[in-house]
């Protein structure tokens, strides 16, 4: 059974940084695509970033210039640096990882952004 673990989620003022990580329990070369998803309170669950295993890049309008997805190969992990956060982002993020037609999806971490 695939596993996604994450860590990195917080209280942070508006204007501050957060960088999530996403390690799975196989190597992030056996997914098609890995990525982040968010739920704001009371909403659906939308999409955030992901990066293909050739290393594309697709970001929500949202997020694009304050957050950026990247990998490290040698701790087969990914991140999400997240910059310039805004109350707006406060919300359940989600680690996914996808094989052709099947999701994987981490256990979420919070992040919450407020003064």
């Amino acid at each position: 059974q695939v596993q996604l673990v994450e860590s990195g989620g917080g209280l942070v003022q508006p204007g501050g940084s957060l960088r999530l990580s996403c390690a799975p329990s196989v190597s992030i070369f056996d997914f098609n695509d890995m990525g982040w998803y968010r739920q704001p309170p009371g909403k659906q669950r939308e999409l955030v970033a992901t990066m293909t295993v050739g290393g594309s890049t697709n970001y929500a309008d949202s997020v694009k210039g304050r957050f950026t997805i990247s990998r490290d190969n040698a701790m087969n992990t990914v991140f999400l640096q997240m910059n310039e956060l805004k109350p707006d982002d406060t919300a359940v993020y989600y680690c996914n990882a996808r094989v052709i037609r099947t999701h994987y999806w981490g256990q979420g971490t919070q992040v919450t952004v407020s003064s």
